[in-house]
């Protein structure tokens, strides 16, 4: 498989436009020159496969698939892991173009904590998705009933993007498991039915700001949404065309120097090697039912270089925000960009749910 991509990259077929050099249409054609040749002569992919490998993964069936996931578990003073104690419990829900990839730095924050990563279906390293209806509210009964048959009854979920919008859903439908939400950004779909007449100046304003950018940077929605196929195809087939699509994305939505070449490469070469850009797409294509206002205690971390961050005002019309943490650093990635940040409003989401949770001298009633 390496000797085949390699051997793509080498014959790629490099294709200039007026435009090649102007960072504001795309990939640059230097940019993207510099990793295709780092990905064919020297990066090693067996070295970051062999470390992801090593990971604590379990594989659970539910909801009629098989949900592969990163299972960390707290080892408690004097006794072994229990998922019956009073140890708090995280799932963490990555998103689009990314992978579990996305909690690989905060998973050594995170040792006096049950954590379960779900490699959510149709992303990197989850079983093969064959079949059609994948939408985030089938993939959140999958992931709400994984965690009941790995023995958690209540839990805090925390993410942004796609997996964001999952932990909308699982804290709509089953309430009693979730304790409290830490997420990075509300679910982008509710933008798409908010009346600006019924928000605060504020939360109209920003409904305006999204709008513009979903018309001038929203392009790739539209075509993995309505043209998965015709895309899949092209991706699947060239890595310089997965490459292009991919970095785009990471770069432009991080903050500077977020990424290392081989970080990058690492990330784009899961997608290559599991085969899985097509069957990503599913959660753009799949039409999903968004729930009225949730009320579990949410913790929102606004990152300043994310890609459309909101106001209080905005998610306050949909969640029940108990903590707006805004960061001048970090981006749409910021469990990877900002790990020591990101953890600290997950432990202050583990500290708002009520229960009996105890964590690093914080306590809840």
């Amino acid at each position: 498989m390496t000797d085949d991509l390699r051997a793509r990259l080498r014959l790629t077929r490099r294709v200039t436009t007026p435009w090649s050099d102007d960072s504001t249409r795309g990939v640059t054609a230097d940019r993207l020159d510099e990793l295709l040749e780092r990905w064919a002569e020297s990066y090693d992919w067996r070295i970051h496969e062999r470390r992801i490998a090593d990971l604590p993964w379990t594989v659970t069936r539910a909801g009629g698939i098989d949900l592969r996931m990163i299972h960390q578990r707290a080892v408690e003073r004097g006794r072994g892991p229990d998922p019956d104690s009073d140890t708090p419990v995280v799932v963490l829900l990555h998103g689009w173009p990314d992978s579990v990839l996305r909690f690989e730095r905060v998973l050594p924050l995170l040792t006096d904590m049950h954590v379960v990563i779900p490699a959510l279906p149709g992303f990197p390293f989850a079983a093969p998705l064959t079949t059609p209806g994948m939408s985030v509210n089938r993939i959140a009964e999958v992931v709400a009933e994984a965690l009941s048959q790995l023995g958690y009854s209540r839990y805090t979920l925390s993410g942004g993007d796609i997996g964001g919008t999952i932990a909308e859903v699982i804290a709509a439908e089953h309430p009693e498991s979730v304790a409290s939400l830490h997420l990075t950004n509300v679910a982008p779909q509710r933008a798409l039915t908010a009346d600006p007449a019924k928000l605060a100046p504020d939360a109209a304003a920003y409904l305006a700001r999204a709008g513009q950018w979903f018309r001038a940077e929203g392009g790739y929605i539209a075509e993995q949404s309505t043209r998965p196929n015709t895309l899949a195809v092209a991706l699947g087939d060239s890595p310089a065309g997965l490459a292009a699509w991919i970095v785009e994305k990471l770069e432009s939505w991080s903050d500077a120097g977020a990424f290392t070449a081989d970080e990058l490469l690492t990330w784009i070469s899961a997608y290559w090697h599991t085969g899985t850009i097509g069957t990503s797409f599913a959660t753009y294509t799949e039409p999903a039912t968004m729930p009225g206002r949730i009320e579990t205690p949410t913790v929102l971390s606004v990152f300043a270089h994310d890609i459309k961050p909101e106001p209080r005002s905005y998610a306050e019309a949909f969640l029940n925000v108990c903590e707006y943490v805004e960061h001048a650093s970090g981006g749409h990635f910021a469990a990877w960009e900002q790990p020591g940040a990101y953890v600290d409003d997950l432990r202050r989401a583990v500290a708002a749910a009520p229960g009996r949770w105890r964590l690093s001298g914080l306590a809840t009633q």
